[in-house]
């Protein structure tokens, strides 16, 4: 290495021991000053010539730990009780502590680390056992402290290597210190018995060592052996090194791009946890991890609940995560930062209220009303619910005051959350004139925010175009959703699907089911469910039934080849109720489908499966009433649709089907009639089936009231002229 002295060693080594020395040294016996010879009969000459080590030794050694270099070579020439292994481990200490990493290996070097392991064995298994037994008959070829030097030469050594980038070499240096202390003490190492000297320290900090001198050569699973073998030997670690080993191998399980195989069963205890995978074991050490720092048996570190958040997250698990941080966080973090993860874990278990009534605390005046990262959450949820649209135009608009035009990036956000509540407040909003003005703005501030972006952020241009389409403003929605499509490379499958439901708005059903074909073929197989669905319902509209009932089919099987499937191991409790949902929805269009071709018995077996899910659904009521309906059984379609709307009185279908057949009875008066039909309209303008009903309501009536039907069945015919084959949201 640069800057290192090559004869260094060698020549320090020639210094403390003098020629006329050497054929002791090299034929492994001791060397011995004159004046310790003179003194041979004495206790410290004994002890000498049993251990191998002398008292004077240790006091070098303490005197090299200390950094009193000059001090340890004066003590080395005054006298010294050496054998040539020991003499060699304190010269390339010294080497090593003075930054001559080339002169120091050359030292280590000399050491035949093969032949003194046996007697490092022996020795620690026969100490050992004299301290259990208080026996001193049972000498041991070597004293603890030449076991101890030696022991931390190897490690040394290991380090030596590691810093000349000969890694592999490094790490099987290492791992002899770990064999030897293993095979001598197969159960544990006992506590405190070698608390006068290096051994355990050493121990300690080659475990440490070994699984990153592995990481660093590229054995990636010999790593993951290290770090398994270091947190299950009984080797006496301290609390803080177990737990650096613990936060170390987690992340590498995490990020480390290797595939952990199963531990050993034979270290898993009866009906203990087994992890299946890099994530659980990862999960599994952060977790007993967060419990030390819970415990305060280690000092508290961030950054481990950073890593937990990140493999629930991954893994599906956000109640878990949710109750890890109601536990622990509140001793250890801010208050305002618990809340926040919180809602985050509850937003993604759905549970949007939770997460809204979390935020809400967060932006108190007691807490923090004026964080900007709260506000665009809380103005997110509230902008997916019309019941707090409201309120999601209010934090939006606060957001915007508190950011000051510092990042054109974060108003751009916030402009766009602001649309979106805007268009679902103009949605629930009971007066036309109020509904277009909201529709109006929520136009204006998402193309504020698309100019922001430049038209490169595709969620701002997939709600641009999705507000467009809802507004029949069909020729700019398709602008921006091709330019979405562009943009995102067709990566997301509610692109295409926006797509597809504008040309079929546009009634170019052949070159809405092209674009599904297209995105069929760019897309994985466990993804096509929606696609398919999308397209089954083209078909329809093209007068494609029996097209139609084999692409419902093929969703089906997807559906079921996916539930039965193996190879997805984890699965987000998310992802199973989309499932579920699109094949509720799938066997209802097929359940329309085969009512719409006559045929009762495959409808009924449709309307069955669908039943199974969910009994109390008013999906399944609504298509049973039209069933009876198309069978010609009135009062039983109408018992049907009643059902529907006792277990949800916001049910559309159900409120314009309802109307439908009350009309046709004939007994009840015609405001009541006219009731559930503009009950429907309030939910959603766009419905071209309740105007055409309202439409022959008002006709019915006579009078006064032809202009009025009038006005319905052009409002039905426009919508009509524009309605895509399923809603655009």
């Amino acid at each position: 290495m640069h800057g290192r002295k090559r004869n260094k060693g060698q020549s320090i080594f020639n210094r403390l021991v003098p020629r006329n020395k050497m054929k002791c040294l090299f034929s492994g016996e001791q060397l011995r000053m004159n004046d310790m010879i003179r003194s041979s009969e004495s206790m410290s000459t004994k002890d000498c010539s049993a251990s191998g080590y002398s008292s004077q030794n240790v006091e070098c050694e303490q005197r090299l730990d200390t950094g009193n270099i000059e001090e340890a070579e004066s003590s080395l020439r005054d006298g010294v009780c050496l054998n040539y292994e020991e003499a060699r481990a304190l010269l390339g200490r010294l080497e090593y502590q003075r930054g001559n990493i080339e002169a120091a290996l050359r030292v280590f070097n000399g050491i035949d680390i093969a032949a003194i392991a046996p007697k490092m064995k022996i020795s620690i298994s026969k100490i050992t056992k004299r301290h259990k037994s208080r026996s001193r008959w049972d000498v041991p070829p070597m004293s603890i402290h030449a076991v101890g030097l030696l022991v931390e030469a190897i490690y040394l050594k290991a380090r030596a290597l590691q810093d000349l980038g000969r890694f592999r070499e490094a790490a099987q240096t290492c791992n002899i210190i770990l064999d030897t202390v293993e095979s001598a003490l197969p159960e544990a190492l006992p506590e405190n018995f070698t608390a006068d000297c290096k051994l355990q320290e050493t121990v300690c900090k080659a475990a440490e060592l070994l699984p990153e001198l592995w990481k660093l050569a590229g054995f990636l699973h010999e790593a993951i052996s290290s770090y398994r073998r270091a947190l299950l030997s009984h080797w006496n670690l301290d609390s803080e090194t177990l737990a650096k080993i613990q936060k170390e191998f987690a992340i590498f399980l995490l990020y480390g791009g290797c595939d952990a195989s199963p531990s050993n069963l034979r270290s898993h205890m009866d009906g203990s946890f087994i992890p299946r995978n890099n994530t659980e074991e990862a999960i599994l050490l952060l977790m007993i991890l967060l419990r030390k720092f819970s415990l305060k048996k280690v000092e508290w570190d961030p950054s481990a609940i950073d890593h937990l958040i990140f493999a629930l997250s991954v893994s599906g698990q956000l109640n878990s995560l949710a109750n890890q941080i109601e536990e622990s966080l509140p001793d250890v973090s801010e208050r305002k930062e618990c809340y926040y993860t919180l809602a985050l874990c509850y937003l993604g278990e759905d549970d949007n209220l939770t997460a809204l009534n979390l935020l809400k605390k967060l932006l108190s005046a007691r807490e923090d009303p004026n964080c900007v990262k709260a506000l665009l959450l809380a103005s997110k949820i509230c902008g997916e619910h019309s019941a707090y649209a409201e309120e999601g135009v209010s934090f939006a608009r606060r957001a915007l005051s508190n950011l000051h035009k510092g990042c054109d990036q974060m108003d751009s956000v916030a402009n766009c959350l602001l649309g979106i509540s805007l268009s679902a407040q103009a949605r629930s909003s009971t007066s036309d004139s109020d509904r277009v003005s909201r529709q109006a703005e929520a136009l204006v501030v998402l193309e504020k925010a698309e100019q922001m972006m430049l038209g490169k952020d595709h969620r701002i241009l997939f709600n641009l175009s999705l507000e467009n389409a809802e507004q029949r403003k069909l020729d700019a929605a398709l602008h921006y959703a091709k330019q979405l499509l562009k943009i995102a490379a067709g990566s997301n499958v509610k692109e295409w699907i926006l797509l597809a439901r504008i040309l079929s708005a546009q009634k170019r059903f052949i070159d809405a089911e092209t674009m599904v074909n297209a995105a069929l073929d760019q897309t994985g197989k466990w993804s096509q469910g929606e696609l398919l669905k999308t397209k089954a319902k083209v078909q329809i509209a093209q007068g494609q039934l029996k097209n139609a009932i084999e692409t419902y089919t093929h969703v089906l099987s997807i559906i079921h080849l996916q539930a039965k499937s193996s190879s997805i191991v984890i699965k987000s409790s998310k992802g199973g109720k989309c499932d579920r949902s699109l094949e509720m929805e799938t066997w209802l269009d097929l359940a329309n489908v085969y009512i719409s071709m006559s045929q009762w018995r495959d409808a009924e077996v449709c309307l069955s499966k669908l039943k199974g899910f969910s009994p109390l659904s008013a999906l399944g009521w609504h298509a049973a009433g039209k069933l009876y309906e198309a069978k010609g059984l009135q009062k039983e379609a109408l018992g049907a649709y009643t059902k529907a709307l006792d277990l949800e009185p916001r049910h559309v279908a159900s409120l314009i089907s309802t109307a439908t057949v009350l009309r046709q009875i004939g007994d009840q008066p015609m405001a009541v009639v006219r009731s559930f039909l503009t009950d429907a309209l309030r939910l959603d303008r766009t419905n071209h089936i309740a105007w055409f009903n309202l439409g022959l309501l008002y006709e019915s009536e006579g009078g006064r009231s032809v202009v009025e039907a009038t006005e319905c069945f052009q409002a039905a015919a426009l919508l009509e002229e524009t309605a895509p084959v399923e809603p655009f949201r």
